[in-house]
């Protein structure tokens, strides 16, 4: 019976053991910021992907408006638009880093020909964009082989394409087709292919939208048969689908607030889970990110509920690399939110916030 009993409780043990939950790794979480306050620049935390918890705030880099950054997949660089319009005579700038260790090493700066820069892109082969808002441009920049920013950009101009409307180059990203922009200002997206190393317009120039809605950022989903875009002015998502020919048909439009919001509300970002099966947007004055569940078959989206960020002005949002959390830059009240996701149904559950000043774009490395 003792023997009986021996058996068992060292099969209880090996099946605890093989049950106990693997320890994942920590993670460098890079901050983005405005520094017309108590912000300095860039910064960095150790998330914790066990527990969900931020730690260990370092200021990275000292520079303006560090608004938007990328970082490469090689993890060896990292890039920061200065949204400012004053880097030089022409607008302002755009700063490549290099990685060692977590620690950013200055390589050098340029000028993007056009004022207030908000976005940066990098295509993978060693070009990188960047998306000036106010300018009304795109700039595109070669890499050197340190992943510097080589001189003599290629500035697409979008001023002289309507003269009625301001251009207000929002989101530019690079895409196995060429490069897609968004501009809020013209409300359209704008479709470019590379031509002997140049970027032109595509066959499928232009994706309109209803005046007024205002296209800020974008997503793809099934490798880029589906298109997310949120708009920031009409608080809205447009879904796109992609034909045969490769061009894009809109197939949806759905509302990002509730219906008994009454207030005014902006639109900033959207993220597709990991597994593609949810769809994830940011409204700045309802202060909530709206959770939709992508439809299997056709991509197209189902309301699922929406969270507060527990903050105001939600811009930037991203989830850590396990897909299991959520972090909110909420930049008018100086905290970034940590949100536990369910990653069947998509819901998500308040964990924990910190205090930091004026956030607005979340990248972890």
């Amino acid at each position: 019976m003792n023997k009986i009993v021996l058996m068992g409780l060292i099969a209880v043990l090996a099946m605890a053991c093989t049950e106990k939950t693997e320890e994942k790794p920590m993670y460098t979480l890079f901050v983005g910021t405005y520094t017309d306050g108590d912000s300095e620049g860039i910064y960095t935390y150790t998330f914790d992907a066990n527990t969900g918890e931020l730690s260990n705030k370092k200021l990275a880099a000292k520079l303006t408006n560090p608004s938007y950054l990328a970082i490469s997949k090689d993890k060896k660089n990292l890039y920061a638009v200065q949204e400012t319009a004053d880097f030089d005579s022409l607008g302002g700038g755009v700063t490549a880093f290099s990685l060692n260790m977590g620690i950013l090493e200055l390589q050098n700066s340029m000028g993007t020909q056009g004022a207030h820069p908000c976005h940066v892109s990098l295509s993978g082969d060693g070009q990188l964009a960047v998306a000036n808002y106010t300018g009304g441009n795109v700039s595109i920049f070669s890499l050197n082989d340190d992943g510097s920013l080589a001189e003599n950009p290629q500035i697409i101009d979008h001023k002289p394409l309507d003269s009625v409307k301001t251009s207000h180059a929002h989101m530019a990203q690079f895409n196995a087709d060429g490069l897609m922009v968004t501009d809020l200002g013209l409300d359209a997206v704008k479709r470019y292919k590379k031509k002997e190393g140049k970027f032109s317009p595509a066959e499928q120039y232009s994706l309109p939208f209803e005046d007024g809605a205002g296209p800020r950022h974008f997503t793809f989903g099934e490798n880029g048969r589906l298109l997310y875009v949120i708009n920031e002015l009409n608080s809205t998502i447009s879904v796109f689908e992609k034909g045969t020919k490769g061009n894009y048909k809109e197939v949806q439009v759905v509302p990002t607030l509730a219906a008994d919001f009454d207030g005014e509300s902006f639109c900033a970002d959207l993220h597709l889970s990991p597994d593609g099966k949810f769809l994830y947007g940011s409204n700045r004055g309802e202060n909530t990110i709206v959770i939709f569940a992508v439809d299997p078959t056709s991509g197209q989206l189902e309301l699922v509920g929406r969270e507060s960020v527990h903050g105001d002005w939600p811009r930037n949002f991203s989830m850590d690399p396990t897909g299991e959390f959520l972090l909110v830059a909420n930049k008018k009240t100086s905290n970034i939110v940590v949100f536990k996701r369910d990653k069947e149904n998509g819901t998500l559950t308040f964990l924990n916030e910190i205090n930091h000043p004026n956030p607005v774009c979340l990248v972890f490395m």
